[in-house]
């Protein structure tokens, strides 16, 4: 069938425009591999273990090996993303239906693609979102194809497969992966808006609304076409707005509106099942809040003329003056002298509301000084979000009024770098973010006079150091953060859970580590299964606790893992007279040892004394034994690696720890009453959910339904190795949760976020709200 002319051109034209998006996505190729090159030969020069010193080694000689394989590769899978239109047109249905198995190489790629997906999605969203209207504009499609290049999924992807099938390991492109999402999401971000800038240029969509678009819910359309009647809509006229606008973006015939109508109400309910079904419940947030940063860019870029998110600039010399006065005036007037620490101190709505005259006064007085429709909006927008931060009564008065002289500094943030009102990143974000999360529902009773004074402290050193941007908001964020590990872990019997569980995590991970490199030893040694399970099951342990008691080089430990080689080799069987009786000689020593080792664990006598039988009457055995000895050089090279253990030890996943609950009770020395620990068990999370428990905060609220009790409690500790997660109450009560359980209750709907929405996009939806409804203040 023959094309129409326009739609012919429409088409040409999207052609051209993912041939230049393509062209600079492989220019930026270039500099990425330049940049990981770079990461790579810094980690070398940076401190760390033997064996993490030679994986650095080993991973900078891989990557200079085959990193023109992956560039290549790179190219290739670029260039082949541009099918003609014919192709382009069924792609996204070729897979439809089709069930495979995948290998865990496949699911843990698709999980690195779907990371710095995430982090390119969150920095270029806005110029995606747009050129993917433009896109469809021009193909009449209703929405990109699956593997569209435009996708930062599949640029993800390509990404992640060529490395592997470069080759080159995955634990490298981990070692790098923060430093390639950084890369990406920045220059990506400048590739979407050159691809914008070609289609504007050819008349494509300069101007974006997007209310004609929005897809309704059947009962919305509804209710719509036929108010006060519950029959049927009529298929023309209660057709809903999103399916005439799709209809005239189209070019449809007219005889076709009534099913065209019908299927883009099937689509809509799709598209909102799609996205609830297909996502973990933190990128549905993550979703929500980019909406609202589209949101506001897109009334930035049709309300403000020359505002451009994309370029750094500097405040007029006017502003600059006059963000000078109000500094000053604010670090003299009467406002220092309420905020000043006193002895007793107690804030009140009455200073809340002093603080927000004194915004409110000071955004006039800035407004008026702006020399750019850009800065008046950024100073009305900036004062719009901190007047909603202080209207938020769950937050302590004397915290919102700490908050009110963040205003000055994050002004001079968003005038300088535009991207804090399109990045959920941006330091200054994730710092006010963090700090409200901490402080809604806070106990200012119990400690949230601690929590004050830091906040206290934070604002001060940002306010010390104007002229630093971003800057200064990482580093008190950094600062922060370890704040919270410290002062959540001590807070009254939190403490003490802490330090036991930390202690019990590391010893049930070497534990296991030492279990793993024994059997792995013994795999094709002639050993009977007695020892076997000795040494697996007791000596493990023993080993374990020696090693975190007195190091794993102390004489005492280096002793232990010697009884270990010894024992095998004094099991095995002994043909001739001079083994036997050397094994008779050592035979007390060892013996003794092992007692010693059995008594670090806690065991009894008997238990000791039934171990002991069972390893003397396999001793005895080995000398009638008619299997094969043991070479005494094996032997010696499995003392040496047991000598040297920890070097062999890796930092992977090591599963879900034992945890006895009356043991650890008894061990800290505290009520039972005081403590819930919710062991293994349950159902069965899935990835998704076990990468959330991953990404919870410190000092994050939530909602915990135990045994069908609610509680409120705040996340205060994560172990070193994230399997265990500690959540205080505020009776008083400590829940330790296993990450397998944790992340069943999440996906059960058991424990919840009191808070899904940070407090800079409820502030920003705010703004947005106030704007929306009176447009004229933005530019007034």
């Amino acid at each position: 069938m023959a094309v129409a002319p326009s739609n012919s051109k429409n088409r040409l034209l999207a052609e051209q425009a993912r041939a230049l998006f393509t062209e600079q996505a492989l220019r930026m190729l270039t500099l990425l591999a330049n940049t990981i090159g770079d990461a790579l030969s810094v980690l070398v020069g940076q401190p760390g273990s033997t064996r993490e010193q030679q994986e650095r080694r080993d991973a900078v000689l891989v990557y200079q090996k085959n990193r023109a394989v992956w560039l290549k590769g790179c190219v290739d899978a670029f260039s082949k993303a541009l099918p003609p239109p014919a192709v382009a047109a069924q792609a996204g249905f070729s897979d439809i239906g089709k069930l495979e198995l995948m290998g865990n190489e496949v699911v843990e790629n698709r999980i690195l693609s779907s990371r710095l997906a995430l982090r390119m999605l969150d920095f270029a969203s806005w110029e995606l979102n747009d050129l993917r209207l433009r896109i469809q504009n021009l193909e009449a499609v209703p929405e990109l194809r699956q593997q569209d290049i435009f996708r930062p999924e599949v640029l993800a992807q390509h990404l992640v497969e060529q490395w592997t099938h470069a080759p080159l390991p995955q634990h490298v492109w981990v070692m790098v992966q923060d430093v390639v999402q950084k890369s990406m999401a920045e220059q990506m971000l400048e590739v979407y808006h050159a691809t914008n800038e070609f289609l504007i240029s050819h008349g494509v969509m300069a101007e974006i609304d997007l209310r004609p678009l929005v897809r309704r819910t059947p009962s919305a359309v509804l209710a719509k076409s036929f108010p006060g009647n519950s029959g049927f809509a009529d298929p023309v006229g209660g057709a809903s707005a999103a399916g005439r606008a799709v209809t005239a973006v189209r070019s449809e015939q007219p005889d076709a509106l009534t099913s065209r109508s019908a299927r883009d109400l099937d689509s809509g309910v799709q598209d909102e099942t799609r996205m609830q079904t297909a996502t973990t419940p933190l990128a549905r947030v993550r979703m929500r809040a980019q909406g609202v940063l589209g949101h506001l860019k897109r009334l930035l870029s049709n309300q403000v003329p020359g505002f451009d998110e994309t370029r750094a600039s500097q405040a007029s010399p006017q502003l600059a003056q006059a963000m000078g006065k109000v500094q000053r005036a604010q670090d003299r007037d009467v406002e220092p002298t309420l905020l000043a620490e006193a002895q007793g101190q107690v804030y009140g709505q009455t200073h809340v509301d002093q603080a927000l005259g004194n915004l409110r006064r000071r955004t006039s007085t800035l407004k008026q000084a702006a020399s750019t429709s850009s800065e008046k909006a950024t100073i009305e927008i900036v004062a719009l979000m901190f007047q909603s931060i202080l209207a938020e009564d769950r937050i302590p008065p004397g915290i919102r009024v700490w908050f009110a002289r963040l205003q000055m500094p994050v002004l001079r943030v968003a005038i300088a770098e535009p991207e804090f009102f399109g990045s959920l990143q941006h330091p200054a974000r994730r710092l006010i973010d963090r700090m409200g999360s901490c402080a809604l529902g806070f106990d200012v009773t119990v400690a949230g006079g601690v929590l004050e004074l830091e906040i206290k402290r934070i604002v001060q050193v940002i306010e010390q150091y104007p002229e630093t941007g971003r800057r200064v908001f990482q580093l008190v964020y950094d600062e922060f953060d370890k704040f919270l590990s410290r002062f959540l872990a001590e807070q009254g019997s939190t403490a003490r859970v802490v330090s036991v569980a930390q202690q019990i995590e590391q010893k049930e991970t070497m534990a296991i580590q030492y279990t793993i490199q024994m059997r792995s030893m013994l795999n094709d040694m002639p050993v009977r299964d007695e020892i076997r399970e000795f040494l697996f099951k007791v000596w493990a342990e023993v080993l374990a606790i020696a090693a975190m008691k007195n190091g794993p080089q102390h004489a005492e430990t280096l002793a232990l893992k010697h009884a270990a080689a010894s024992l095998v080799w004094a099991a095995s069987a002994k043909p001739n007279r001079e083994d036997r009786a050397r094994v008779i000689a050592d035979l007390p020593g060892l013996l003794q040892i092992l007692r010693r080792g059995m008594a670090m664990l806690g065991l009894g006598l008997p238990e000791q004394d039934q171990h002991l039988k069972i390893v003397s009457n396999t001793l005895a055995d080995a000398f009638m034994s008619k299997t094969d000895a043991i070479p005494m050089e094996r032997v010696d090279a499995m003392a040496k690696r047991l000598s040297n253990l920890e070097d062999y030890l890796s930092d992977e996943d090591v599963g879900d720890l034992p945890l006895d609950t009356d043991n650890l009770v008894m061990m800290i020395g505290i009520d039972a009453a005081d403590i819930e620990v919710i062991t293994d068990g349950g159902s069965q999370p899935s990835e998704a959910m076990r990468a959330w428990v991953n990404e919870l905060q410190l000092g994050t609220w939530y909602s915990l339904d135990h045994n069908g009790k609610i509680s409120h409690v705040q996340f205060a500790w994560c172990s070193d190795r994230k399997q265990l997660h500690l959540f205080a109450a505020v009776d008083g009560r400590n829940f330790l949760i296993q990450a397998r359980r944790l992340a069943a209750y999440l996906q059960a709907g058991l424990l919840l976020p009191t808070e899904e929405e940070a407090l800079t996009v409820r502030a920003t939806r705010d703004a947005l709200a106030k704007l929306d409804a009176n447009p004229e203040r933005l530019l007034g």
